[in-house]
């Protein structure tokens, strides 16, 4: 069994140990029953509200419906049972919606795009997080429900404003929750309490249904333990919709990084006097370099120029915007320090903005042309952090630090994936940032899932180890096809380069299901084997590739009959595509089954007779 599914608790599980829970037996009504809250539930201020019985009776329900639609296949509900939370100011249908701030609050009667598409994949809503007011700053400390804690030293900010969001993941009570990212909410915390944070490409994520902040640049983030997990949330939750005027569509075939990759780093760094933040950021530098990426500096005035902007510009009233009538009726219900930051929108006008929008198109013209050529740009995910004491003796200079290294990113179109990095010397994390230009997204998930690999950090603030791969779940990401490879396209072999050229990535090795039989084909150049389905026969060694969906047809016209591609089992019963032969092409072939792959066949061609 599972690991996951023989504790005690669920709480620290990755997405792929609810799944591999469920499917060894395990019962959501018996998992999710602790996570109803009561009236003697300890206070807890991450969250604004919990869910109580009825409403996770409701959505068990529910659960129970989608699963009899899925004619009882857990695997076509990719989040099923899955436990999450969202920040307060993204809609859930019954549940109020208060931005943080009560005098503010409506009951919406639909869940916001995002979160319809997760419940419709099975997922469990357990609660609705706190957050700096109005998604309105970077420290998580600017909320009527008090400033939410720091998951390893309470002391300390957790950072914001999706405070509460944060928190709940990185103590392993939700396996994901969704936050909001305008200047680096979504990144921010996740660096201050040692978890990942997606903040996706402007329009992937739909933002119908969320409570605006600056509605150009607005994203629904997402946080979670590890990469794998975030990507596995994205990939549900986005998507084209028409409801929100800002969504996108992903053009096809994003290219995937090279085996080293060309990485940034500003040439000027600013830490605000912390050497323990400049410490892990240089270790974090070196540990790139030591698996096999390119760090190179650049000019970073220009994103700190812009960063500047969104600020001290006329992007403020956009915030105005959101609160306006609010602020009109009940302007003392508005958070002091927010309501000073809105009213700010008093001191621009209309040629104002349109002046400044000018200085955003140019500065982001160089931030591009800084970046080409580079496959992203590596900041410190924040270049310091506060106790909440420091936060409240001076709330404005501080917050506005903790933004150097994300406020430029949605003014200048970018993507971007927070990263953990490592410990300070105080027993802090901190984080590190990969940042790309617009649609990168699976390009840094996937650079993203390697580094977080190397460091082997625990996750969260839970203690509990990275866990393997999970490959009964484990799937190709959206824009690939994932292959499997018997023979002349192996690592090292002489058709391999017919991957590499095309920006395939290796994924691993392992075996087909027991029921084939290999051969080696008659008159072929190179030399080539042949897989064929059988009623009897052994399980072969494969190697599996994610070939970008873009490049797919090029990559099977060149396959020549008798070979072709068709759809293989392996051994842990997942279906890929793969190379199948006609039976014509095994006319004078030699069966080479015993082998167990093309590589042990060749050996033996190789090996020296005793």
């Amino acid at each position: 069994m599972n690991a996951a599914a023989t504790q005690k608790s669920p709480v620290g599980w990755t997405i792929a140990q609810w799944l591999a829970a469920y499917r060894e037996g395990a019962q959501p009504e018996a998992l999710l029953a602790a996570y109803a809250a009561t009236s003697d539930s300890p206070r807890d201020n991450a969250w604004i509200r919990r869910v109580d019985r009825d409403l996770l009776d409701e959505q068990l329900d529910g659960l129970r419906l989608l699963l009899a639609a899925a004619g009882g296949d857990m695997s076509r509900l990719p989040l099923y049972g899955v436990p999450f939370a969202i920040k307060d100011n993204i809609d859930a249908a019954g549940w109020p919606t208060t931005a943080a701030c009560p005098e503010f609050a409506y009951t919406p009667g639909e869940d916001a795009t995002v979160v319809q598409r997760l419940r419709a994949a099975g997922a469990i809503l357990i609660g609705k997080t706190n957050l700096d007011q109005f998604a309105t700053g970077l420290v998580g400390t600017r909320s009527p429900h008090g400033a939410v804690a720091n998951s390893f030293k309470p002391e300390y900010v957790s950072g914001g404003s999706s405070s509460g969001s944060a928190s709940v993941v990185a103590r392993g009570i939700a396996a994901f929750s969704l936050g909001t990212d305008t200047a680096g909410s979504g990144r921010v915390p996740a660096g201050f309490n040692n978890i990942v944070g997606l903040k996706p490409t402007k329009g992937w994520l739909s933002t119908a249904g969320v409570v605006p902040a600056c509605r150009t640049l607005d994203c629904v983030s997402i946080f979670a333990l590890t990469v794998d997990d975030a990507e596995r949330v994205a990939d549900v939750a986005g998507g084209f919709d028409e409801r929100d005027p800002y969504s996108r569509r992903m053009p096809a075939g994003a290219q995937p990084w090279p085996k080293a990759p060309r990485l940034a780093i500003p040439a000027t760094l600013e830490f605000f006097g912390d050497a323990q933040a400049a410490a892990v950021f240089d270790d974090a530098v070196r540990g790139l370099v030591a698996a096999g990426a390119q760090v190179e500096a650049i000019d970073f005035a220009p994103f700190d120029e812009l960063a500047a902007l969104l600020y001290q510009g006329p992007w403020v009233a956009e915030r105005y915007a959101a609160v306006e009538a609010l602020w009109k009726d009940k302007p003392d219900a508005i958070n002091p320090v927010v309501r000073g930051i809105v009213e700010q929108a008093a001191h621009y006008s209309a040629l104002d903005a349109f002046k400044a929008e000018y200085r955003r198109a140019e500065l982001t013209r160089r931030i591009h042309q800084a970046l080409a050529g580079f496959d992203a740009l590596v900041v410190p995910t924040s270049p310091s952090i506060y106790t909440i004491a420091q936060l409240e003796a001076d709330p404005v200079t501080l917050n506005s630090r903790l933004g150097v290294y994300t406020n430029f990113a949605n003014l200048a179109d970018l993507s971007a994936l927070a990263v953990p990095a490592g410990m300070r010397g105080d027993g802090l994390p901190s984080g590190i940032t990969l940042i790309g230009l617009a649609w990168q997204d699976r390009a840094l998930a996937r650079f993203g899932k390697h580094w977080q690999a190397l460091r082997g950090l625990p996750l969260g603030a839970t203690g509990a180890p990275l866990p393997a791969p999970d490959a009964a779940s484990g799937e190709a990401p959206a824009d690939t096809v994932r292959v499997a490879v018997v023979g002349a396209h192996l690592t090292g072999m002489p058709l391999n380069h017919q991957l590499t050229s095309r920006h395939a990535v290796f994924v691993e090795k392992t075996l087909t299901a027991g029921d084939y039989r290999l051969y080696a084909l008659a008159n072929t150049t190179p030399p080539k084997p042949g897989l064929v389905k059988s009623d009897s026969g052994g399980a072969i060694e494969v190697e599996l590739w994610d070939v970008p969906v873009t490049a797919f047809g090029a990559f099977v016209a060149e396959i020549p009959a008798p070979l072709g591609i068709g759809t293989l089992e392996l051994q842990d019963g997942r279906k890929v595509k793969g190379f199948i032969c006609e039976p014509r092409g095994l006319d004078g072939a030699r069966d080479i089954t015993a082998f167990g792959g093309w590589r042990a066949y060749l050996a033996s061609l190789n090996a020296t007779p005793r």
